[in-house]
């Protein structure tokens, strides 16, 4: 099997490590193979590819979709260095307000499977990181949402020493207990 499965503190997240086949010339891996997914839980169907570039110390994040266009996302750095992070922000989920961290890059080639459910975000590590993932819904943006990056109740560990270069949605998201999931 190309790819090794590692389920992850909340239950439904996974860290994907792809067999990577390298030499002298460069390397080869496959990065997504249904079949194998399918197999080890992540039975989603993939609607959307997104491909982003951020330079050192930007953070995007937490961001989500509101039902019915949540996504299930397949994360994966291919340049560079980030901290991908994926919050429960599932109310009736006993990890709500839990979140799960893994370093993603270019070396180690790991992928983070997220499903839907969770509010997503990122911190680069690096001089510049692209990311590639794949999303099982289009992108809405009346149902585009997000959580405060710094709620103390989460409370995350990005795991930096900076400031991070924030979008001006992000710095004023609201607070997870400000949020009225079903009322939105």
């Amino acid at each position: 099997m190309p790819f090794t499965f590692e389920k992850q503190e909340i239950e439904d997240v996974i860290l994907v490590k792809p067999k990577v086949f390298g030499d002298n010339r460069g390397f080869f891996m496959e990065s997504y193979k249904k079949s194998d997914f399918f197999a080890n839980g992540i039975d989603v169907e993939f609607n959307q590819d997104n491909h982003s570039k951020s330079t050192a110390h930007v953070l995007r994040g937490l961001h989500y979709q509101l039902a019915p266009y949540g996504q299930a996302k397949l994360v994966r750095c291919s340049k560079g260095r980030i901290y991908d992070v994926a919050v429960d922000i599932r109310p009736d989920s006993k990890t709500f307000g839990k979140y799960v961290k893994a370093e993603l890059s270019e070396d180690n080639k790991h992928m983070l499977f997220i499903p839907e459910g969770f509010a997503h975000g990122f911190v680069v590590l690096s001089d510049v990181a692209e990311l590639l993932y794949k999303a099982s819904g289009e992108y809405n943006p009346s149902a585009d949402r997000g959580v405060l990056w710094s709620d103390s109740d989460i409370n995350i560990d990005w795991g930096i020493d900076f400031e991070p270069i924030l979008s001006e949605k992000d710095k004023v998201q609201p607070k997870l207990k400000d949020i009225k999931f079903n009322q939105e």
